[in-house]
């Protein structure tokens, strides 16, 4: 199963505040979460997928392309709703779990595929963010193979985890999924990378000529 972990959708990327009120950092999170389950949604190989959230437009929007809702009244942090997503998943009998963020909308189909193709009968995969210290997808077969803890640098206590399982682990560079939008030099990217996403087009209205793109923050 594909599990999305989705927090507030209006309070979403407060680092992104020096440049986007929170009126566009709400239509660009909503925008990314789009892209995201639009891929999902074409893919016509997907397995189940499921919502992790108690966000209304997040709910919405999985429930518009007939995808699971897993609801998260706490809302504490993406670690907590995917530990509870992870163990209904346990309860169902589900063997694997594949989660990703809501925020990386050039997620395409071959890179599910790949990820997927390269997963071992036991074990897991792990693809880094494009700085490399985030995580931006964890397949886990079993399901609950390793707990999950997610955070500005959860790559290698994710790499750490696995490896102690002493069960095969497979890193892969996928160039979509790594793009996740954090920060301002983010949306510099995502507006110069090559695609039409939803995403994309909203980011290259904007005008951030004022703004150091060039610099995280």
């Amino acid at each position: 199963m594909i599990l999305i972990p989705v927090k507030h959708l209006k309070d979403a990327k407060q680092r992104l505040s020096p440049v986007l009120d929170r009126e566009s950092r709400f239509a660009l999170a909503q925008a990314m979460l789009q892209d995201v389950l639009e891929t999902l949604g074409s893919w016509p190989n997907c397995p189940e997928v499921a919502v992790v959230s108690s966000d209304p437009v997040g709910l919405q929007l999985a429930r518009s392309f007939d995808f699971q809702v897993i609801l998260d009244q706490a809302n504490l942090s993406e670690t907590d709703a995917i530990e509870r997503a992870t163990q209904i998943c346990e309860s169902r009998g589900i063997e694997n779990t594949l989660v990703i963020p809501g925020d990386i909308p050039l997620i395409s189909a071959w890179e599910l595929e790949k990820i997927f193709e390269a997963s071992p009968n036991e074990g897991s995969v792990l693809v880094p963010a494009a700085d490399g210290r985030g995580t931006n997808a964890v397949l886990r077969r079993p399901a609950g193979l390793f707990p999950l803890r997610f955070g500005n640098d959860s790559f290698k206590p994710h790499l750490a985890a696995a490896q102690v399982t002493r069960k095969p682990c497979v890193v892969l560079s996928l160039p979509g999924i790594a793009l996740d939008v954090d920060s301002p030099a983010d949306l510099k990217d995502l507006a110069n990378s090559p695609g039409e996403t939803r995403a994309q087009r909203l980011v290259r209205r904007w005008d951030f000529a004022d703004y150091p793109l060039a610099v995280n923050g």
